[in-house]
């Protein structure tokens, strides 16, 4: 065993032993922003915070190798394949700010890589910042310019895979746009997350970073969503960008496949076992169509019990081409007594506007035919869209609007009927609920 040195002033990446209220703590040195807590990352993955006040003393059992200062610095090691990783912002950008309590986003892309430099041990990682935003902020501006971005990497031959960071709060949203605005695609857009800032102990985009750059390099050519499968830390699920939802608002697994089953379950140690039908890279020099339009007049509208039917009408008169309505059960609203939805319904669709029915229960499929008032909505021309997420929907309908030659009574209802990217899953099965 290497006699251990001590050292007052140890650097970050250095692996040191902390003698702390009568226990001692092994781990990697890592960076922080707060001078008055030490930050390790121990042998298990898991990072720990520990107040210097407390600590009684530092050894170094093992400096820092000059290739982990290299990679903190983000060469190329031109050995290892290429990933471009877009970082646009939300937790996974984040760290804690020790004056305030919150999260705060992150001053240089490298603290990321300082906290979390394992993925340099996979892949030769190429940093772009196009902005820094919570995606709550995001509008379809930011989905066209990251479509941009990533078609951009898409045709670099260099590059093997893209990663895309963001917020997880509307990146279902942005999943969804980037598997409509990106056409023939052959490799694989990992979109992650993280659910706490990466400074924190219980940090889970360590292991999403891991297993995303694992899929940026597999035969998976379509827009997927990685990140934690279950609460611990043993693999990710990749999942469909626009068959995926955020439903839980703090757990690490809050992202779950809706109506279809995942791609893929990846593990940190690269193993992918595939669980469903994907599109797989082939040899081809065919480059990506970057379609990245959208129509902003274009709405996403909730029904609920006693809701006034006139707030279709407000948004024909703001000038909105279309709506996406998530309607009750099979596809309700309501079709009697003073709030009866019929007329305003009749009226904006037969002066030009585009309305279409998706499910709030957002599992299951939406059925016309079942219900005699559905039939009667069915009737004033609301198209249903089966079992698409209504955010999904919401994203089509701007995109498809976009395009001058999808417009019109006819052709539109069928482009949003057409299944473009995988939105819709004919095969749709009980075993889907989860």
């Amino acid at each position: 065993m290497v006699a251990k040195k001590p050292f007052k002033q140890p650097e970050v990446g250095d692996k040191i032993e902390v003698s702390i209220n009568n226990k001692k703590e092994i781990g990697i040195l890592l960076d922080t922003h707060d001078s008055g807590v030490l930050l390790l990352k121990l042998d298990n993955g898991y990072n720990i915070g520990l107040k210097k006040e407390d600590i009684k003393e530092i050894e170094i059992i093992e400096k820092r190798s000059e290739e982990s200062k290299e990679k903190k610095e983000l060469k190329l090691s031109g050995q290892k394949p290429i990933i471009d990783l877009i970082l646009t912002g939300g937790t996974i950008s984040s760290k804690l700010d020790p004056k305030t309590g919150g999260v705060k986003s992150l001053i240089d892309a490298k603290d990321l890589f300082t906290i979390y430099p394992e993925i340099f041990d996979i892949a030769d990682v190429r940093v772009n910042i196009p902005f820094m935003k919570m995606s709550e902020n995001m509008d379809s501006d930011d989905w066209i310019r990251i479509a941009r971005i990533v078609g951009k990497s898409l045709n670099d031959p260099q590059v093997k895979g893209v990663i895309v960071s963001h917020g997880t709060d509307t990146l279902h949203y942005t999943g969804a746009a980037l598997s409509f605005m990106l056409k023939n695609m052959n490799k694989p857009v990992v979109l992650t997350y993280s659910q706490k800032s990466s400074d924190r102990g219980s940090a889970d985009s360590r292991m999403n970073l891991i297993c995303s750059a694992h899929a940026a390099l597999s035969d998976i050519a379509e827009v997927v969503l990685v990140g934690h499968a279950t609460s611990n830390d043993d693999y990710c699920f990749a999942l469909r960008g626009t068959k995926v939802r955020k439903m839980h608002t703090s757990k690490r697994n809050t992202f779950r496949p809706i109506n279809t089953k995942p791609i893929a379950k990846i593990f940190p140690d690269g193993n992918i076992e595939v669980l469903s039908e994907y599109k797989k890279r082939i040899k081809t020099n065919e480059k990506v169509l970057v379609d990245n339009v959208f129509e902003p007049k274009v709405a996403l509208l909730k029904f609920y019990p006693g809701q006034d039917p006139n707030i279709l009408d407000y948004y024909r008169k703001q000038g909105y081409k279309g709506i996406v309505i998530e309607m009750t059960g099979l596809g309700h609203v309501c079709t009697e007594g003073k709030n009866n939805w019929l007329p305003v319904l009749r009226n904006i669709i037969s002066k030009g506007m585009y309305v279409f029915a998706a499910a709030q229960t957002l599992y299951g499929r939406i059925d016309p035919y079942v219900y005699s008032p559905q039939r009667k909505i069915l009737e004033t021309g609301v198209v249903y869209l089966e079992d698409i997420l209504p955010e999904t929907a919401y994203v089509k309908l701007g995109w498809v609007l976009a395009h001058k030659e999808f417009r019109g009574t006819i052709v539109t209802p069928e482009k949003m009927k057409e299944n473009i990217t995988g939105e819709f899953n004919p095969r749709l099965g009980e075993d889907f609920l989860n």
